[in-house]
């Protein structure tokens, strides 16, 4: 099995993962470093890729993957501290994770990507312009998640399916997460903000869905 480390914005390499190639790249992975990585692992039949950073930098790292239809290759995830990302996917950090991201067997996961083409990892957040409140409509499925006014909306991916998780934001009150196969927003305009990134400027609607096909996470 070839495994790569792609470690990224110097984030700190555990023990576990000291001994094994790196690459060095910026807190979200240029593609054109992806790129020359993919030959190495190609010239494996079961070649590994393992992410350290952050969620922003997984996202990147699978975003270009099934965009160029290379979803084959097995990913394991090391975040660098307890990351949206970490608790969906349950792979721990640091050292128990790098362990877990080379010894641990690769399994088919849901890959929820948005109508743009971006993959998310963790969480995305939705507001109104200006972080204000959100105005609109969302449907979970054929489920009606809210209409009108409320502070955001918060949509996640799960290990299992339908694969995507959303709620709002309300106040105080306590989260009500609904699960299917898509989550969709349409409102007068809407900021998201995928993975700690904010997006350049409001949308009139925003959908989250499980792609059709899923990716191999190493856990």
């Amino acid at each position: 099995m070839s495994t790569h480390v792609l470690r990224c914005d110097r984030a700190p390499v555990p023990i576990a993962l000291a001994a094994l190639a790196t690459t060095q790249t910026a807190a979200i992975p240029d593609t054109t470093v992806i790129d020359e990585l993919l030959p190495v692992l190609a010239a494996d039949s079961l070649p590994r890729l393992i992410v350290l950073g952050e969620d922003a930098a997984l996202a990147a790292v699978l975003t270009h993957l099934m965009r160029t239809e290379r979803l084959h290759v097995e990913i394991g995830y090391v975040p660098i501290d307890r990351t949206y990302g970490a608790r969906a996917y349950e792979v721990g950090t640091g050292n128990s994770a790098a362990k877990r991201a080379i010894g641990g067997k690769a399994a088919q996961t849901p890959l929820i990507r948005d109508d743009t083409g971006t993959v998310l990892v963790g969480r995305a957040s939705i507001t109104g312009p200006d972080g204000g409140r959100l105005e609109g409509e969302a449907y979970v499925d054929d489920t009606l998640l809210f209409t009108g006014q409320v502070n955001a909306m918060h949509i996640s991916p799960t290990l299992h399916m339908p694969g995507v998780r959303a709620a709002v934001a309300k106040g105080l009150r306590k989260r009500r997460w609904l699960e299917g196969r898509a989550a969709q927003l349409g409102s007068p305009g809407a900021v998201v903000t995928r993975d700690g990134v904010r997006g350049p400027r409001a949308v009139p609607r925003s959908t989250f869905y499980r792609h059709h096909e899923p990716w191999l996470l190493v856990r």
